[in-house]
């Protein structure tokens, strides 16, 4: 198992990177918010020799412009993941299903070279979802030990907890396996 954190603008732009592999850090929201501390994050993963991943807090409608939103905000670089974050918004709403995979399958299309990955918690998975599309891999929030979260499918991430920060483990063997995976390998 890998370690890696997921970071937002709630967190510092100058994290630890000392044993992690991976890092994810939310670039945009809706149609209009972007991380204030997108680049600052983005270079202290880099630095510190993370694969890294961005994700969007997907709101319900307008999945098209909501898709290109992000990937005109997320950076682009060979080998960087890219995640929906589908859960509930602070209005108490939540996209779809439909547009929920709508959504994945769009970002795929905008970019065909990265690795496409659904974040969701596991109630989301078990009484949520009803497709289980989660494009290339399933990042799954459940606060259990790390590395076995509580579902029947296969999942690529796995957040185990959010105390004091968000910590994440990834079924890959190594930091390189995790590269070549990330880069379609």
């Amino acid at each position: 198992m890998l370690r890696g954190i997921d970071v937002s603008s709630h967190q510092s732009s100058s994290f630890d990177t000392d044993g992690l592999s991976f890092v994810f850090i939310k670039a945009t929201e809706g149609r209009s918010y972007v991380n204030p501390k997108l680049g600052a994050q983005t270079k202290a993963a880099r630095d510190g020799g993370c694969v890294v991943g961005f994700y969007h807090f997907l709101w319900p409608g307008n999945l098209t412009a909501q898709a290109e939103y992000f990937v005109s905000k997320a950076p682009e670089k060979a080998g960087e993941l890219l995640a929906v974050d589908w859960e509930t918004t602070s209005e108490g709403t939540h996209a779809s299903n439909a547009e929920k995979d709508r959504f994945i399958r769009k970002v795929k299309e905008l970019r065909p070279n990265h690795r496409v990955v659904l974040y969701c918690n596991r109630n989301y998975w078990l009484n949520v979802d009803t497709t289980s599309y989660a494009g290339d891999g399933l990042w799954i929030a459940d606060y259990v030990t790390a590395g076995k979260p509580r579902i029947k499918a296969k999942w690529r991430f796995h957040q185990y907890t959010d105390n004091p920060l968000d910590k994440n483990v990834a079924d890959f063997a190594s930091k390189a396996a995790l590269r070549e995976w990330a880069t379609g390998g």
